[in-house]
C-alpha cells in the first residue's frame, strides 16, 4: 500500500511539473490538434491541383478537346504557352507537366499516320510525376479515341471486373493520414516527455531530494509512466473525438476504448524506451538527438507508412522486437476494419512482452546511474 502512495504521489508530482513548463504543454496540444489536421489534409502522396500547361501547335478542334479535359481537383486549369517558353519554365519548376500538341496533330491522327504528343515531366515533384504522368497518357488517349468514334462510350471488355472497396471506400487520403499520425504521435510524445521528465529533474536538481526519500527507484519509474502515459491518453481521446470525429468527420468502426487499452500496453514500452534513452543522455539535446535516431526507424518500418510485407525480410523480422510494430497493426486493425480482441490479442501479448523488456532494461540502468549520482 505505501508502494502505492509513493508511485501516486510521485506521478501527481510529475503531472505539476508538466503544467508549469508551458512549452511542453503548447507541444502537446499542438501535436494532437492542429499537426493531426494537417496531415491528413495536405495530401502530399495524391496527385491534386497539379501545375500544367500546354504549347498547342495545331490549334484544332481535337487538340482544344484535350486541353479542355484537364480541370480541377486533379489539375489545374493548363495554361498556354509558347514552344520556346518550355525550357524556361521547366527549369524554373513553375509546372510539373508541360504537353506539347505538334502542328497537324489532327490531321495526322484522321489519316492514320504515326504522330506524337510530347510530354514533359518534372520529376523532382516525384509523387505527382509518377502518378500524374498515367493520368495524363490515360486522358489523352480517351479523347483521341472518342474523337475518331465521332461519340463517347465506355470500352466493352469481356471480362467484366467489380471493385469493392472495403473500409475506405471513396479511397479518402485523410482517412488514413489522420489515424497514421495519431498512432505516430503516441509514440513520439510518450518517449519525448517520459524521457523530458527525467532530464528536467537532473537539469533542476531535484533528482537528488529523491535520492535522499524513502522510494524506490523502480517506485520513481512508474510514476513518470502512469502520469506521462495519462497525459498521452487524455490527448489521444481528445484528438479523436475532435479532430478525427469532429473536425475532419472521419468514420471509426471499431472500439475505441479497445484502441484505448492497446495504447496503453504500447505506452508501457514507450515510456520505458524513454526513461532509458533519457539515462543515456546527458542533457535535453543529447537525448533529442538520441530520440531522432530511435524514432524515425520506429515510424518508418514499423508498417505505417509501407506495408511490412514490402520491406527486405530481415527489416521486417528486426522489427517485430518494436513495440510500433504491434501497436500499429492493432490499431488498424481496430481503427480501420473494426476488428475485436478476438483479432488482436497476439499484438496485445508481443506488446506486453515488449513493454515488460523495455521496463526491466531501464530500470537496470536507471538504477545505475542513480548509484553513480548517489
Amino acid at each position: 500500500m505505501q508502494t502505492l502512495k509513493n508511485v501516486y504521489r510521485l506521478g501527481v508530482k510529475e503531472l505539476w511539473s508538466l503544467y508549469r513548463d508551458p512549452i511542453m504543454v503548447f507541444l502537446i496540444l499542438y501535436i494532437f490538434t492542429i499537426a493531426i489536421y494537417s496531415a491528413a489534409t495536405a495530401k502530399p502522396d495524391t496527385l491534386h491541383m497539379a501545375p500544367i500547361a500546354v504549347v498547342d501547335e495545331d490549334h484544332s478542334q481535337l487538340s482544344n478537346r484535350i486541353v479542355s479535359a484537364f480541370f480541377p481537383p486533379k489539375f489545374n486549369h493548363p495554361e498556354a504557352l509558347s514552344i520556346n517558353e518550355i525550357d524556361r519554365v521547366m527549369d524554373t519548376g513553375r509546372y510539373t507537366f508541360v504537353i506539347d500538341i505538334p502542328p497537324n496533330f489532327q490531321r495526322d491522327v484522321l489519316a492514320g499516320k504515326k504522330t506524337e504528343i510530347q510530354l514533359n515531366v518534372d520529376a523532382t515533384r516525384m509523387s505527382q510525376a509518377f502518378s500524374g504522368n498515367g493520368y495524363i497518357q490515360q486522358i489523352i488517349n480517351e479523347e483521341i479515341n472518342e474523337f475518331l468514334k465521332g461519340y463517347r462510350a465506355p470500352t466493352t471488355l469481356q471480362v467484366s471486373i467489380v471493385n469493392r472497396t472495403r473500409f475506405n471506400p471513396n479511397l479518402e487520403e485523410s482517412w488514413f493520414g489522420a489515424i497514421m499520425e495519431i498512432i505516430n504521435n503516441v509514440t513520439m510524445l510518450s518517449i519525448i516527455l517520459t524521457g523530458a521528465a527525467l532530464i528536467r529533474e537532473r537539469e533542476h536538481g531535484t533528482i537528488e531530494h529523491l535520492l535522499v526519500m524513502p522510494v524506490t527507484p523502480a517506485e520513481i519509474m512508474l510514476a513518470k509512466v502512469w502520469s506521462m502515459s495519462l497525459v498521452v491518453i487524455v490527448s489521444t481521446l481528445m484528438s479523436v473525438y475532435l479532430v478525427v470525429r469532429g473536425a475532419l468527420d472521419i468514420p471509426i468502426h471499431g472500439s475505441i476504448n479497445l484502441f484505448l487499452l492497446g495504447a496503453l500496453f504500447h505506452l508501457f514500452a514507450t515510456t520505458s524506451m524513454g526513461i532509458f534513452l533519457a539515462t543515456l543522455a546527458r542533457s535535453m539535446p543529447q537525448f533529442g538527438m538520441l530520440v531522432i535516431l530511435f524514432l524515425l526507424p520506429l515510424e518508418i518500418l514499423s508498417g505505417g507508412m509501407t506495408p511490412r510485407e514490402s520491406m527486405p525480410e530481415i527489416i521486417q523480422d528486426v522489427m517485430l522486437f518494436a513495440p510500433t510494430t504491434h501497436f500499429v497493426s492493432l490499431s488498424q486493425a481496430i481503427l480501420y476494419r473494426g476488428a475485436g480482441f478476438d483479432a488482436v490479442w497476439p499484438q496485445f501479448i508481443a506488446l506486453a512482452a515488449i513493454g515488460s523488456a523495455l521496463f526491466a532494461l531501464a530500470l537496470m540502468r536507471f538504477r545505475k546511474t542513480i548509484s553513480l549520482m548517489a
